[in-house]
């Protein structure tokens, strides 16, 4: 049996929904965009979504519209995507790395504290696999400290906290329509925010600073004339991927259901042996399940992490790790350090957990295959 890592939950809706624009001669930013902005804020309720062409060029603009500058530190978890961290360098601003928990793998609050200073500006939570972050905590610290809250949400649409939707808890929210997302475009990112200063700063930002609406320049509704108000950026995105983005969120629901059938096999499955945690989700969360990403003890086990994957591999099996901590890339100048010292929660995380399939067209034969070949593997290579 070959199970890829992932696989994106496309159908021919998709392909007319894309033939369709194609054949009205606008392809680029133009009314299904709008729409598709339209129908995200209506299904988390937030006032504002400004569609973009990725995840990161919507953190940029948030952290733009926040108004960090060089110098001014920004709080993230070590252990997260590299976007999270780049964009902040954009500014020449100081990217400050905390320590994530040990069980939800989500940005630790009291290290946040920990690391607050006179110059620090703004927290970069991250919603790990589709959990949301302590919000009600995160935001009660940043009002005490005058500090912006942008949370990076590329894992949690449609997630939800005390039953809030993720994309309404903070000052703005970032989320990803890349290929292997809950809902995608092929490439694509969505900025929720309330502010609505922010929203049209956001709106400008992503086509070159313009102040007018640039895309309808060219039709009978628009003109030549228009005016910069500052230099932007080409973060817009098409026509083309908002109308597959419009059928994927009508999916939403139906997908998100299976990915809940799938984490709970896997957790069902995984509690039952010592060798294995499964993930854990606090209860006043609602995930995505963007991932699932359970965790090995190594000391009932003779193989590590990275072996029980390429065993996997020779089964079929596609898997992927969530993620390298930033403290372990060259461009950090932290190899001489010492990881487990600084970041001992991270680097717990980092040896120990790996991300199985979870997308919604995995039959129950495929899940059941893959939490077999798991729990054989390791039931062979431990010391019980």
């Amino acid at each position: 049996m070959k199970i890829p890592f992932h696989k994106a939950c496309l159908s021919e809706e998709e392909s007319d929904a894309v033939a369709d624009v194609i054949k009205s001669g606008w392809i680029t930013m133009g009314e299904r965009t709008f729409e598709f902005e339209r129908k995200f804020a209506d299904y988390i309720s937030s006032p504002n979504a400004i569609a973009v062409n990725s995840c990161t060029a919507a953190l940029h603009l948030a952290l733009a519209a926040a108004g960090i500058k060089e110098g001014d530190e920004v709080i993230l978890p070590a252990t997260t995507f590299v976007s999270t961290w780049e964009v902040v360098k954009y500014f020449n601003a100081v990217p400050v790395l905390a320590d994530v928990d040990r069980n939800t793998h989500l940005i630790s609050v009291s290290e946040i504290e920990k690391h607050i200073t006179s110059k620090t500006r703004a927290i970069l939570p991250v919603h790990y696999a589709g959990q949301a972050c302590d919000m009600d905590s995160i935001m009660d610290l940043a009002e005490k400290n005058n500090l912006f809250v942008i949370d990076d949400a590329a894992h949690a649409f449609p997630s939800t906290y005390h039953g809030r939707h993720v994309g309404t808890l903070a000052h703005a929210s970032c989320f990803s329509f890349y290929a292997t997302k809950t809902v995608t475009t092929g490439e694509g990112g969505m900025v929720t925010t309330s502010n609505d200063e922010w929203a049209e700063r956001i709106r400008r930002l992503r086509l070159h600073g313009i102040t007018k609406d640039a895309w309808n320049r060219y039709s009978e509704k628009g003109s030549w004339v228009y005016d910069v108000s500052e230099p932007g950026y080409k973060y817009n995105t098409t026509d083309i991927a908002s109308a597959m983005g419009i059928v994927q969120l009508s999916k939403t629901p139906l997908m998100q259901k299976r990915r809940e059938e799938i984490a709970a096999r896997y957790t069902e499955a995984f509690s039952s042996s010592c060798l294995i945690e499964p993930y854990e989700v606090t209860e006043y969360n609602t995930s995505a399940w963007h991932i699932y990403a359970p965790k090995l003890n190594l000391h009932r086990l003779k193989i590590t992490r990275d072996e029980l994957l390429a065993k996997l591999n020779e089964r079929g099996i596609g898997t992927s790790v969530h993620f390298i901590p930033l403290y372990r890339f060259s461009c950090m100048g932290t190899e001489n350090k010492n990881y487990s010292e600084l970041f001992p929660n991270s680097e717990n995380v980092f040896n120990r957990t790996f991300s199985l399939p979870i997308y919604p067209s995995m039959t129950d034969a495929e899940v059941d295959y893959v939490i077999d070949s798991v729990l054989t593997i390791l039931h062979e290579e431990s010391y019980e």
